[in-house]
């Protein structure tokens, strides 16, 4: 090469680099912020080439010394691998020779706490409930499938614990001291309200008993199963004293608020994960890419769970995008013939719901009527409602999901739209069936009934009792027809789909899984729980055993008889909306308590309140019999002396979070338009280098 020709390249060169360095340098500028004090947290180096790295860490050392302030968390800051140990390494040596003993003291303590911090959470997750099978999942089904596991693993230990708390206040205490002696209520009712004996002694064939447990009554029913075995008793002497009523009452309460108190918290965890991604598929892009991979998996199995389970990720991202896309070249015309064509999809999916709530308030008017009935017809017509909610609850939304495909949302978006309207559907029958139940309770249609005992006591001398059964055996004929479903549909599909090759087998395929479907089967059954642990106090811990089995039935389907959804959906918004639906059923569940606390005479037959006119006179009888200083504390606690401070209080704390949220918002914003000109700045660098390129005939590659 001619070294003129060289020589003129080597000047080409500089001078696009030193149009380049120009332009950086004024485009840093224009964005460098003007207060010293804000970058007091950020490490300040000397860019000098020929500065070496141990000067650069004795910079960074000593500019955290001199400004007093403790050195920042390593991880924390944004620099190469290498210069981190550097820096570890300096603050390590640099530890023994610092001019306090307290600071040498609380960098010692912090690290101690943080170590043992981290070595409990690794012992804890040891004993996280089915973890590997979670990794599987996520792996071979990506993250929408594994939040549905995630979900009923919550729902197990949440059940479990109230279980817990129920057995601790009610059940035990009421074994215990049902054989001492107790201090009961005086009877003044109607003597033929009192008539109510749930297990006549005589002899009857073994099957009755299998008939008892599947129905809740016989033997079952004279138990602590439900709520008709309690008993109104006080036990105590001078120095204890145990109110079953006032405890049966509290629990419930405080079993519904922990629920509340659950599910919130896990709401925020959630919709801290959703937030962070921007609720977008940019924020959620970045993360996959930048945060996605777990550098603790080992071997090549879990390696290939997790490249799996960024996969579907992805695939989750570009199919939302690529919906985007389309929606956004529809003309005007297409856009009205596409939203009318939603509203009027809508009504026909509201008429369906309509429809089988009809059929579940006639099916309940029916089985009600033929209640008198024994042997399988009578099993039959007892399980008539919760055949036909069952039946409503899996043809409505197939129904709505042929629909969904007509109204051609994103794929995210008809998942929760799913969700809803099955949601709707499934709470509102279970509305519509304790509805009709209360309006038998309280003779809405024949008053004359209600006249001696202000409730049916002909039809429900324990009523109770009888909506404690309805709630169970809506939960256990749930889990029977998960395992039939199985056992009958699932496996027989996969084998004549695997063995048997066609037309008609090609187009049925293996089936996939639904996670909106399943999803509210867990919210279904879960309200229904809910509804049903005031008049049936053992039903969480069913409902425990019931979640547990169908955990293993679901993985089973769902590695041996499923294949992976065409159509996938983010994971970190659709935890966010199950909590959300699952806070729907508990609101439900709230009203159904508090109307049935509040409103409705207690069965003067059985039960701990039987002799109150409602359920929470217990409360102000309870009151009277405490102390007077106890009382004065409590009414302080009630007047407006107290309830005006805390609510002004309450008002400063919530305005002070509003603006803190506020201020995050902001910072957030103008990080995302950093960014944003970043890459900007970044294309405009590129695009001046290929134009001076080509202008100077320089040899052009590749930028990132």
């Amino acid at each position: 090469m001619d070294p003129r020709q060289q020589g003129s390249n080597d000047n080409d060169y500089t001078e696009v680099g030193d149009y380049l360095y120009s332009y950086g340098q004024e485009s840093l500028r224009l964005r460098r912020p003007s207060s010293q004090g804000s970058n007091r947290n950020y490490p300040h180096f000397k860019w000098n080439p020929a500065a070496t790295e141990e000067e650069e860490v004795e910079d960074e050392v000593d500019g955290y010394r001199e400004s007093g302030e403790e050195p920042r968390e390593i991880h924390t800051i944004p620099l190469p691998m290498a210069l981190k140990r550097a820096v570890r390494q300096v603050q390590e040596m640099q530890v023994p020779v610092l001019s306090s003993r307290m600071t040498s003291w609380k960098q010692r303590k912090r690290k101690t706490l943080k170590k043992i911090k981290n070595n409990t959470r690794e012992f804890l997750n040891l004993f996280m409930l089915w973890r590997k099978s979670l990794q599987q999942i996520g792996g071979n089904f990506g993250g929408g499938v594994q939040s549905y596991f995630l979900f009923l693993r919550f729902l197990v230990v949440l059940n479990f614990v109230s279980f817990l708390l129920i057995a601790g206040f009610v059940f035990i205490p009421s074994v215990v001291f049902r054989s001492l002696d107790s201090i009961s209520a005086n009877n003044t009712g109607p003597e033929e309200c009192m008539k109510y004996d749930p297990n006549p002694q005589v002899l009857v064939a073994f099957y009755y008993y299998i008939l008892d447990f599947l129905s809740g009554t016989g033997y079952m029913e004279s138990s602590y199963l439900f709520y008709g075995y309690y008993n109104s008793t006080l036990v105590g002497d001078n120095n204890f004293s145990y109110n079953i009523p006032l405890a049966y009452l509290f629990t419930a309460v405080f079993y519904f608020a922990f629920c509340f108190i659950c599910i919130l918290a896990r709401m925020g965890t959630a919709a801290r994960v959703a937030v962070a991604t921007g609720g977008g598929v940019v924020g959620n892009y970045s993360m996959i890419v930048f945060t996605g991979w777990d550098y603790g998996c080992l071997g090549d199995q879990a390696t290939k769970l997790k490249q799996r389970n960024i996969h579907y990720r992805l695939q989750v991202d570009l199919e939302e995008q690529l919906m985007k896309q389309k929606a956004a070249a529809l003309t005007f015309c297409q856009k009205i013939i596409l939203y009318s064509l939603r509203i009027f999809m809508g009504f026909v999916a509201l008429g369906l719901i309509v429809a089988a709530c009809f059929g579940i308030f006639a099916a309940t008017v029916f089985s009600q009527g033929k209640s008198g009935q024994s042997g399988i017809l009578g099993l039959i017509f007892e399980y008539l409602p919760s055949i036909v909610i069952t039946a409503g609850n899996f043809l409505v939304p197939l129904l709505c999901d042929q629909i969904a495909l007509l109204e051609r949302y994103p794929p995210s978006t008809t998942v929760i739209l799913a969700l809803l309207r099955a949601v709707f559907l499934r709470l509102v029958s279970l509305g519509v069936l304790l509805f009709t139940l209360w309006g038998q309770i309280t003779c809405q249609v024949d008053r004359n009934k209600c006249d001696v005992c202000q409730y049916n006591h002909e039809e429900y001398p324990c009523w109770e009792t009888r909506i404690g059964q309805e709630m169970y055996k809506l939960t256990l004929f749930d889990l029977i027809v998960t395992i039939a479903v199985l056992a009958l549909v699932e496996f027989p599909r996969r084998m004549v789909v695997d063995n048997w090759s066609n037309m008609l087998t090609r187009w049925v395929g293996r089936q996939e899984f639904v996670v909106s479907a399943n999803v509210l089967g867990l919210v279904y059954g879960q309200t229904v729980v809910w509804m049903g642990a005031l008049f049936c106090p053992l039903l969480p811990v069913i409902n425990t055993a019931k979640f547990v089995i169908l955990f293993y039935c679901k993985k089973v389907t769902l590695f041996n008889n499923c294949r992976p959804a065409h159509k996938t959906f983010r994971s970190t918004t659709s935890t966010f909306v199950f909590l959300v639906v699952l806070l729907f059923g508990w609101g439900m569940a709230t009203l159904v308590m508090i109307y049935s606390v509040a409103e409705i005479q207690p069965s003067m037959g059985c039960g701990p309140f039987r002799f109150f006119p409602y359920m929470w006179a217990i409360v102000p009888m309870s009151f009277e019999r405490l102390s007077g200083v106890t009382q004065e504390f409590l009414f302080f606690i009630g007047s407006q002396a107290f309830s005006i401070p805390l609510f002004a209080l309450s008002c400063v704390v919530m305005g002070y979070f509003v603006a803190l949220a506020a201020v995050y918002g902001k910072s957030v914003t103008l990080l995302r338009a950093q960014l944003k000109q970043e890459s900007h700045d970044k294309q405009f660098l590129v695009k001046q280098i290929e134009n001076l390129s080509r202008q100077l005939q320089i040899p052009t590659r590749d930028f990132p």
